[in-house]
């Protein structure tokens, strides 16, 4: 691999802006060499959401897909018990040039480092009613990231459980479907905004604790209380004994549309928190709700999403909210079939250090795909107005390009980074602008089991960000080797 710090920073700042072109030409020539995927399920970001009982009916057909023997086992002549293997690799290449906007002086900002990680699971059906889903994973970085604050927590996690859970599943009355789930467990939620596994970290989030998950006349609720996992990089992960989430999450279509209502209360608790000045053990809930999907008669499409937080910070009540949405206009039956869209992000801040607490707490997110891939902010004290295409070139092609704005929600508060972490104390500077970012996104499906992707961001640093410190722009450009069976 060629060393980051062999390269004059002209050099770096070209090769990363040639990335998109060169996967560009890559992903174009390997349309021609893609295959044409069976019917059967759809490998899913939650693997546990996999049902391959339907490979039961192939009886003594070949096997569409050369992984399909791993993917139903039958355990038993009637088939009631059987057993699914399944894994993924992925390897992800990442540029960076003046990472943290350059700062702080006298350390590394430039850095090409590889991502690895592997997933491997075992689903076993003991009966209709009783499961056992097991995922483990490996992760890690090589050569070491020079970058400041070197490895994360998130780049290396040497051998552990993603996944370990029995599910016991009721027998469906009236149309009710009740599934009891205990043990570690990922989770999901809506648009994944609050609640995600953060599939683009290397170590995905996961948590240990109990669910239970009602599926009536087309609504899905989850119930839930856990313990966020923390991760060892080089021992067993575990949690924070003062650190729960808890909470009700509610999901459906509105009768006789194709739009979809979440309705949700998450409950966090955690101690030793520290806000703008005001420090405690933190108790907040979040009430929220979201409407999306297709409105009726037109080729819009619509993601609105709010929430509302009360609770304590230490002495401090909490007063917090956000706001996130996206308007969406598909041309379908225009050439490069684009979809165009528009969205504004708002998640509010504090007005004063110190008492009470105004900035909203992003929970689990996945800020990587609302606030830029960079990932310089979160959704925490920040406002985001946002504008793009995605351009299909080719059926398995899909490329996006979105631009983004970027301000503080109040100037008395921090800049905090999608880790949630604050990057630039709040007293750093007055202006409330913090530049902007663009964003090219390619992704090209080989075939069933493998994705390429290709990807380019460049952050135009300017107001707070110039008056706190070092504000140079920052260039980051990635590729990704991924295959799923």
């Amino acid at each position: 691999m060629v060393s980051a710090m062999a390269e004059s920073p002209a050099k770096r700042r070209c090769r990363i802006a040639l990335l998109p072109a060169m996967a560009g030409v890559l992903l174009a020539s390997a349309a021609h060499a893609g295959g044409t995927a069976a019917t059967r399920p759809r490998y899913l970001d939650l693997r546990y959401d996999e049902n391959w009982n339907v490979l039961a009916d192939r009886g003594d057909a070949p096997a569409a897909d050369f992984f399909d023997p791993l993917k139903y086992i039958p355990l038993t002549e009637s088939g009631s018990a059987w057993l699914s293997f399944g894994a993924q690799l992925r390897e992800r290449l990442e540029i960076w040039d003046d990472f943290g906007f350059g700062g702080p002086p006298g350390e590394s900002h430039d850095d090409t480092y590889l991502l690895s990680r592997v997933l491997f699971h075992a689903d076993l059906h003991l009966t209709a009613w009783l499961r056992v889903f097991a995922q483990g994973k490996s992760s890690f970085v090589t050569p070491d990231r020079d970058l400041p604050g070197g490895n994360r927590k998130t780049d290396v996690d040497q051998v552990d459980l993603q996944n370990g859970f029995v599910d016991v599943t009721f027998p469906a009355v009236g149309g009710a479907q009740l599934t009891l789930r205990g043990g570690r467990q990922e989770m999901a939620f809506g648009a994944q905004r609050l609640v995600s596994p953060l599939d683009w970290a290397n170590t995905r989030r996961t948590f240990d604790g109990a669910s239970a998950i009602l599926s009536m006349g087309g609504w899905q609720a989850t119930g839930f209380w856990t313990r966020p996992v923390r991760v060892n990089r080089y021992a067993l992960n575990d949690w924070g004994p003062k650190d729960s989430f808890y909470g009700l999450y509610a999901s459906g279509l509105v009768a006789r549309t194709a739009i979809r209502t979440d309705l949700y209360w998450l409950g966090l608790e955690r101690g030793d928190a520290s806000w703008n000045g005001t420090s405690g053990d933190e108790k907040r809930q979040t009430l929220g709700a979201r409407l999306s999907g297709v409105v009726p008669g037109t080729p819009l499409d619509l993601d609105i999403e709010g929430a509302y937080q009360l609770g304590k910070v230490g002495p401090g009540d909490v007063n917090a909210f956000m706001l996130a949405s996206q308007l969406g206009w598909w041309l379908e039956s225009l050439a490069l079939s684009p979809r165009f869209f528009v969205g504004f992000d708002w998640a509010s801040g504090d007005e004063s250090p110190g008492g009470d607490v105004e900035t909203f707490n992003q929970l689990f997110p996945l800020a990587h795909q609302y606030y830029g891939f960079i990932d310089a902010l979160g959704r925490q004290n920040a406002v985001d107005g946002s504008l793009g295409v995605v351009l299909r070139p080719l059926p398995a092609l899909t490329a996006t390009l979105t631009g983004h704005h970027f301000w503080r929600a109040d100037d008395d508060d921090a800049l905090y980074s999608a880790s949630g972490a604050v990057s630039r104390p709040g007293s750093g500077g007055s202006s409330s602008w913090l530049g902007a970012e663009i964003d090219l996104l390619l992704r090209y499906q080989l075939d069933v089991h493998t994705a390429l992707v290709g990807g380019y961001s460049h952050y135009f640093a300017a107001g707070f960000i110039d008056e706190s410190g070092r504000g140079r722009d920052v260039d980051f450009g990635y590729w990704i080797f991924q295959y799923t069976f």
